[in-house]
């Protein structure tokens, strides 16, 4: 006959009842907040959404009035002047600058993102002497202002003979940006390099590497890189201020720049300037 000790089990305490088997609690149930607090988070939610949307609103009520009254308080489009849209499309190509930054922001953005991966790559699996130090001159790049290069970056392409082209607002990117270089060399540290080792013993190429492992591997931090890009690119009014002349090459900003102070040059090259209420809406 085996005890309760043989068996495993201790024997029971006089006095004192045997505990109960714990009970999982459901999934469901598990760390909820009351009702009342998820209510609160999420009125807070659609409050902070609303003051965020209120100058988004305002833009398109401002659209939708005469010039006299586009900075008049009040959300109302008082008095109501749907015909701005009209105007504006029929006063200056509105159509053509569109497609302009869609076009630069994409070469922008795609030259920005594959040369920096490059060089990332390059710093990341290459062992060399005085890797560290060549990383850092790259990095130091990121303290000189645009400023500081505008004049110089402007001599070369006026001596390329490709100002008042879109080639200077995006040929610059081929080259790489110490910022994406740096976000990328860091995305590809966290590989194991045993990977790429691996695929050098079965025979592959240093472009092979890249293409084939490492480009998949990275696609949400170019994705990261590429948006980052486009979008410093779509909004971006100095340079094609400084290269740009011709008005059918303009981008939004710069054509939307024209539209906003009539300036004297705009005035020579176009002779017209648009609703700013109109003209607001596609910029933003």
């Amino acid at each position: 006959m085996t005890t309760a000790v043989e068996r495993g089990t201790a024997p029971p305490v006089p006095g004192i009842s045997p505990a109960r088997p714990a009970v999982p609690r459901s999934a469901a149930g598990e760390g909820r907040r009351p009702l009342w607090q998820r209510v609160l988070f999420v009125a807070a939610l659609v409050g902070t959404a609303v003051i965020f949307m209120l100058p988004f609103v305002w833009l398109i009520s401002a659209s939708l009035r005469t010039r006299e009254y586009v900075f008049a308080p009040g959300f109302l489009p008082v008095p109501f002047a749907p015909e701005n849209y009209a105007e504006a499309w029929r006063a200056v190509p509105l159509l053509t600058w569109f497609g302009n930054s869609v076009l630069v922001g994409v070469a922008a953005a795609a030259a920005v993102t594959l040369s920096s991966a490059w060089v990332a790559f390059g710093f990341a699996y290459f062992r060399f002497p005085g890797r560290k130090v060549l990383f850092g001159l790259v990095l130091a790049t990121m303290m000189l202002p645009f400023a500081v290069t505008m004049i110089p970056t402007y001599l070369i392409w006026s001596n390329l003979g490709l100002t008042d082209t879109q080639v200077p607002l995006w040929a610059g990117n081929l080259f790489g940006s110490a910022f994406y270089i740096f976000l990328l060399r860091q995305f590809l540290l966290s590989l194991p390099r045993e990977y790429f080792e691996a695929a050098r013993v079965d025979g592959a190429s240093y472009p092979q590497l890249f293409w084939k492992m490492a480009f998949p591997l990275i696609r949400p931090a170019l994705l990261v890189a590429f948006v980052f890009e486009f979008k410093a690119s779509w909004t971006d009014l100095l340079k094609p201020l400084i290269y740009l002349r011709n008005e059918q090459l303009y981008t939004l900003p710069r054509g939307l720049k024209v539209c906003w102070t009539g300036s004297a040059t705009a005035a020579s090259s176009s002779g017209r300037t648009c609703s700013p209420g109109a003209c607001w809406p596609p910029y933003r």
